[in-house]
């Protein structure tokens, strides 16, 4: 098989993936259900993918790809920003990966540790690129900040996106428990908690 079907067939089986992720749970969806949907055999999926994690683990992998797209084009477009304007095309960005949000708010210990490790690196050497990238943003339109400062930034924004989506989506039995208790939580959206996070952080 060429490497041109090979990713093709890849891309059907993510993208089965995701379809069932509209509106199921990560534990609910099976590798069985994903093949019913393209109409392709459990041992064939296992060709590309030995675990539902491995193909969870390639759209989060997909996803960052298309964030550091985002990021690259402020860079190129953009000569100067202001912190207030850094953090809105920023939080537009953050905005714009929903489904982003979403795979890293699951459980991604267990999702890594039950990928094969030429998996891992793939998805790890991405991860990677996303926070060069935003660090090359810190180089161009924060030359003022310390290389500390711009570690300290890297190191708190990225732990933080794992928990904008459970803080912007909460489900109605979420909200209902919530209200039982007379927690009267204030919701935000996921650009009104990044950008608010961003301008935080960038003081």
């Amino acid at each position: 098989m060429t490497k041109e079907l090979e990713d093709k067939r890849k891309e059907e089986i993510t993208n089965a993936c995701l379809k069932l992720y509209e509106t199921r749970n990560f534990k609910d969806i099976t590798i069985k259900d994903i093949g019913e949907i393209i109409s392709v055999s459990r041992p064939s999926i296992y060709n590309y993918f030995h675990t539902k994690e491995e193909i969870f683990l390639e759209l989060l992998k997909k996803e960052y790809i298309l964030w550091i797209e985002e990021l690259e084009e402020i860079i190129l477009k953009n000569e100067k920003l202001s912190t207030e304007d850094f953090s809105k095309l920023i939080a537009k960005s953050i905005e714009n990966r929903e489904k982003m949000l979403k795979l890293l708010s699951m459980n991604m210990y267990d999702i890594e540790e039950k990928s094969r490790l030429e998996k891992l690196i793939e998805f790890k050497e991405i991860f990677a690129q996303s926070m060069e990238t935003m660090k090359k943003c810190l180089d161009k339109f924060f030359k003022q900040m310390s290389e500390e400062e711009k570690t300290d930034f890297l190191y708190s924004f990225f732990p933080f996106m794992y928990g904008i989506y459970p803080y912007t989506k909460a489900t109605e039995k979420q909200r209902e428990a919530m209200r039982i208790v007379g927690f009267h939580y204030h919701y935000m959206s996921i650009y009104e908690i990044t950008y608010k996070a961003l301008k935080k952080l960038l003081k």
